[in-house]
């Protein structure tokens, strides 16, 4: 009897104090987080989707007979929703994960089977099998943790919902949708990684008695240019970290990449998280749901296409809110952002939008400091809206119209779209595509509409998109902005070269100069240091010079 009260007391008893800590572990394998999906039996009755590493993680069995788009909920707040194609060999679709919309394609393996991979942290492999986890701030049941990846590439996680039940702790990623269930015993947590209830990998942890060893890689060269000076001084200053954190760097021109190099473990096929640069793909799916007609013009209010609930915050000035105002960051709305190139002394609805549950709400709630389609002040909110418009008017999810329309004609497949809290794709920024298919988008702009032959958005909308329409006023150089396209200007020992960009958090841009037929992408990682407009310098400085020889 005292035997199991002192066992039981023991259960009960730890404190969280006693496990705040650095705590380290080794992942089984390098490919645990590339999962395998794939859907059985299609068109039966008795289908099923199955999720597996070197294991079984979800097999769940659904109805397929009744409907031209699957809708499969396979666990608690993740779902697929796909397509068939045509030719009945893959299906298009995305799996909805925490805040992200995972892009898979899943290709016909045979009669019966639909097979594709799921990288659930968006990288091909991990470059290091260590893990880490922070348990910070605990005091009896109160605690945080905060999960690491030896594999930097990884962007990370968003951590949120701690809580702890006897010897039990759980907490969960927001932003992919990973579970985290620990368990504490004497000198060590045993921890497992969840999709939904079902097990994708179990580590034991250890305190750390050394420091972490994060991103510790050997630059990746992919020189497509030998002996050119100016890329090979380049080279030398990012390995030296004077350009710190540049994560890639690639040239077009004519169509042909003539220039492609890869740093600090970055390569081809991991999709790099684009902040706001993605605000000008949100910009091409206004433009193809204009070019299909789904809407009249840029001219009309955004009131026409919010619900009912909405139309209380109408009045005279709100109601001139139009399509346009929203693509040139023009809608008079307080909602003035302090991220990307920003020297705004005060806080607005930028800061706080998206913190609040109903984001559509609290913009159209906010002030106005300005008539609409008079001045240009840089925001979130503008394009936030204009997803929240053309959700309204598409006939299936925005998702699937934007892979439809955009990414397979494009032939991009290897993506994901962050979502807002309706899961719907967010406008604002967010997306995560892999240099080269940032390089396809620029490509598709210089074509004016056109990639590889094929007609994906009309001339007009590119000319449209392309014009200067007024200058921002928050931001420190007062750049020229199109329908979320930025307008600079740089200089050369022989001219001024006038660039279109997309611009995001970091250093993720895309630079499209009509006058040189080339198209130059660089991503980066300066998220805090002041040196998110990097790229700008790097470009000046060595590619410039290449572009004008």
């Amino acid at each position: 009897m005292l035997l199991i009260v002192l066992l039981s007391f023991s259960t009960y008893a730890q404190d969280m104090k006693d496990y705040t800590s650095n705590w380290e572990g080794k992942i089984e394998s390098s490919r645990t987080f590339n999962i395998k999906v794939e859907i059985e039996n299609l068109g039966l009755e008795k289908a099923r989707f199955k999720i597996s590493n070197n294991k079984s993680i979800i097999d769940y069995p659904f109805d397929s007979k009744s409907t031209s788009i699957l809708k499969i909920p396979f666990a608690e707040n993740h779902s697929f929703e796909g397509v068939l194609s045509e030719n009945e060999k893959e299906i298009n679709g995305f799996i909805k994960s925490g805040l992200l919309l995972y892009h898979l394609k899943l290709t016909l393996s045979n009669r019966n089977s639909f097979v594709g991979v799921w990288n659930i942290l968006m990288v091909d492999k991990l470059k290091s099998e260590k893990f880490y986890l922070s348990l910070e701030n605990g005091s009896g049941n109160n605690y945080e943790a905060y999960p690491f990846f030896g594999d930097n590439t990884f962007t990370g996680t968003w951590c949120t919902n701690f809580q702890k039940e006897n010897d039990s702790l759980f907490f969960e990623d927001f932003k992919t949708g990973l579970k985290f269930k620990g368990k504490l015993l004497p000198q060590k947590i045993n921890l497992g990684i969840y999709i939904g209830d079902g097990l994708v990998s179990q580590i034991d942890l250890k305190k750390s008695n050394t420091d972490w060893e994060i991103g510790l890689f050997d630059t990746i060269k992919i020189d497509k240019i030998t002996g050119n000076l100016q890329f090979e001084e380049m080279e030398k200053l990012i390995a030296k970290d004077s350009f710190p954190n540049t994560h890639s760097v690639l040239i077009s021109r004519k169509g042909e990449l003539i220039y492609e190099n890869y740093f600090d473990g970055y390569n081809s096929n991991i999709p790099h998280q684009m902040k706001s640069a993605s605000k000008s793909i949100s910009s091409a799916i206004v433009g193809i749901a204009k070019d299909k007609s789904l809407f009249i013009n840029v001219e009309q209010s955004i009131f026409d296409f919010l619900p009912k609930k909405y139309q209380t915050y109408k009045d005279s000035l709100k109601s001139k809110i139009n399509l346009e105002s929203l693509l040139t960051m023009s809608s008079g709305i307080d909602a003035v952002d302090y991220g990307i190139n920003a020297n705004a002394e005060s806080p607005a609805v930028e800061d706080n939008f998206q913190m609040t549950k109903d984001w559509t709400e609290t913009i159209l709630n906010s002030k106005m400091i300005n008539r609409p389609n008079t001045k240009a002040n840089y925001g979130s909110a503008n394009p936030y809206l204009l997803g929240v418009a053309i959700d309204s008017i598409v006939s299936e999810s925005l998702a699937l119209f934007i892979d439809k329309n955009l990414f397979q004609p494009l032939k991009i497949s290897n993506y994901v779209i962050q979502s807002d809290l309706k899961g719907k794709p967010y406008f604002g920024g967010g997306m995560y595509l892999t240099p080269k298919d940032m390089l396809k988008f620029g490509e598709l702009y210089l074509g004016k509409g056109k990639w590889e032959s094929k007609r994906i958005l009309s001339k007009k909308w590119i000319k449209n998109s392309f014009k200067n329409y007024r200058n921002l006023e928050n931001v420190q150089e007062k750049n020229g902005y199109g329908y979320l396209w930025w307008h600079n200007t740089y200089e050369t020992k022989r001219k001024r070269i006038k660039s279109i960009e997309a611009r995001g958090n970091g250093g993720q841009y895309i630079f499209v100069l009509p006058s040189l037929k080339t198209v130059v992408v660089i991503t980066a990682g300066n998220y805090r240091n002041g040196k998110t407009q990097q790229p700008e310098m790097v470009f000046e400085k060595y590619i410039l010079p290449y572009l004008e020889n």
